[in-house]
């Protein structure tokens, strides 16, 4: 029994360790289009038809990285290690849905995503679109 435990462990941490290498990889895409201001608080408001392109595809990279994080990593009842790198995850969603433009695309980009994580990711949004509507007012 402990041998199975060690090795489910060890499962996680490894399914884990390759869903943070691929949010890696998207960051270093982030990185190489600077122009759309990905990791800036204050997004561009004038794109041309090229950038808004870009933006769309690495926006859907990142929910198909989100939507994988949540069926490999999500359970309702998760505690210990489990809850702590699920934390992870849902901070990285938390910041993504702060930005007005990843709100606005979010309806479109969650079409034909797993209903359980489009509701838990819009959760999400709705809760930081009025969080900035408060602090605006």
């Amino acid at each position: 029994m402990f041998e199975q435990r060690k090795e489910r462990e060890n499962e996680e941490e490894e399914v884990y360790q390759m869903l943070s290498d691929a949010y890696t990889d998207f960051l270093k895409l982030v990185m190489a289009n600077p122009d759309l201001k990905l990791r800036s608080q204050s997004g561009i408001t004038q794109l041309t038809e090229e950038q808004q392109e870009r933006m769309h595809v690495l926006f859907e990279i990142l929910i198909s990285l989100f939507e994988r994080a949540y069926l490999l990593g999500y359970e309702p009842k998760m505690s210990g290690k489990q809850l702590r790198r699920w934390y992870s995850w849902d901070d990285y969603m938390r910041e993504w849905c702060e930005r007005d433009d990843f709100r606005e695309l979010l309806p479109r980009l969650l079409q034909g995503e797993d209903p359980d994580f489009a509701k838990y990711i819009t959760k999400i949004a709705i809760e930081k679109g009025k969080a900035k509507d408060k602090v605006s007012k």
